[in-house]
């Protein structure tokens, strides 16, 4: 019986240390709890004091991003040129370019596609400008314009030294929007700018860069260098040939013509013809549909003959034109016996090979009176030149 009463005692009182001991831990925990919870409470008003304040100092720093999230504030850098792209898309258009071929057996003809390129509209009459490789040696021509209508084209004229063809579609006038003009004779390097065009045939695909180099030199289609070249490195593609290259404000400030790759496409290095160039070019074509340029009115030795003789620098004149106006300044061409005079300057100009002399010339109109430093046997002495026109 005394057993019984001891145990039950026993029981009682381990009952009760295991009941004290889960209250205690009960009670522990949720201390701990407590505690944990008020220290995530603190840390968040306080983080949220920081941002607050972060915000306050932010945006008074820049008074137009109040409430911007992070994405808003890009596209709001990103604006200009989303605004720019928009605005001088509608200029760009798309060529594409396809040939005639008779099959041999069935003497039928078929029109085989020849290759893409790109172009803008240079006025309301419907010119289009593009690179004369874009168009070589092609039968068919037509424009994509931005809103995807397609138009036959017509060849209006080439120069192939610049390496500028113009083309022309008879679209409605409220579809052609042309390109702002701009200059190229105040460029920097450095200086932001924009590609539009169709690489790989991807319509109105847009590049972005700046320029990278100035008077860089390349060769055209008649094998003549095209100077004052501008390097940029935005992204250049094969389709991109005769797309606009814009400034930051939108404005025209040369025509995209080449790359330099070892892979064919874009390595970083592109080159564009400067828009002062293209004016002029241009202008000349739509008016005359071909360049008119200024002459002397004399047949050039080439340079390789020229050194045949000793002549290290300077241009030989190896005939000169009837009723020319060289043969009106009096100046000899190349005869049997007696080589010709040699041209060394034109004005200011250093004439070193028969590429000088050409390059010099397009700083010229026809009509202008010019000063050209002439060699005559030992002699040298200058001579006043009126210019006439290549027609």
């Amino acid at each position: 019986m005394m057993k019984k009463i001891i145990l039950s005692i026993l029981l009682i009182i381990t009952g009760a240390v295991i009941g004290i001991s889960w209250k205690a831990n009960k009670d522990a925990k949720e201390r701990c709890e407590n505690k944990i919870r008020n220290e995530l409470i603190s840390s968040k008003v306080a983080g949220e004091k920081e941002s607050t304040k972060d915000s306050v100092n932010f945006n008074a720093n820049n008074s137009n991003s109040s409430n911007l999230s992070p994405i808003n504030i890009i596209q709001q850098y990103e604006k200009g040129v989303v605004s720019l792209f928009k605005k001088s898309s509608t200029s760009v258009v798309f060529i594409t370019t396809s040939s005639y071929k008779q099959d041999y057996w069935s003497r039928n003809v078929y029109e085989i596609p020849v290759g893409s390129g790109s172009g803008f509209i240079w006025d309301k009459a419907g010119h289009i400008i593009t690179n004369y490789h874009v168009i070589k040696g092609v039968d068919k021509a037509e424009v994509t314009l931005s809103d995807h209508t397609s138009w036959p084209a017509t060849l209006v004229g080439v120069a192939k030294e610049k390496d500028i063809a113009v083309l022309k579609i008879d679209a409605p006038k409220e579809k052609l929007i042309s390109i702002k003009e701009g200059r190229s004779d105040n460029l920097v390097v450095g200086q932001f700018v924009m590609a539009i065009g169709n690489p790989f045939g991807l319509d109105q695909t847009l590049t972005t860069g700046v320029i990278s180099a100035l008077g860089r030199e390349i060769q055209s289609q008649a094998q003549i260098p095209i100077r004052d070249i501008i390097q940029i490195d935005a992204a250049i593609n094969p389709g991109n040939s005769g797309g606009p290259l814009l400034d930051s404000s939108g404005r025209l400030i040369g025509v995209n013509a080449a790359i330099y790759s070892p892979s064919g496409a874009s390595a970083g290095i592109g080159f564009a013809i400067p828009v002062n160039v293209v004016k002029w070019v241009v202008s000349d074509i739509i008016k005359y549909g071909e360049v008119r340029r200024p002459v002397l009115g004399v047949g050039m030795m080439p340079d390789y003959r020229a050194k045949d003789y000793g002549v290290k620098s300077g241009v030989v004149i190896s005939y000169v034109f009837p009723d020319s106006p060289s043969e009106k300044s009096g100046l000899h061409g190349t005869t049997k016996n007696k080589l010709g005079d040699i041209i060394l300057k034109i004005n200011n100009d250093k004439i070193d090979n028969s590429n000088d002399l050409v390059l010099s010339l397009e700083k010229y109109k026809p009509g202008e009176t010019i000063k050209l430093t002439i060699q005559r046997d030992s002699d040298q002495f200058e001579v006043n030149l009126e210019l006439g026109a290549s027609n």
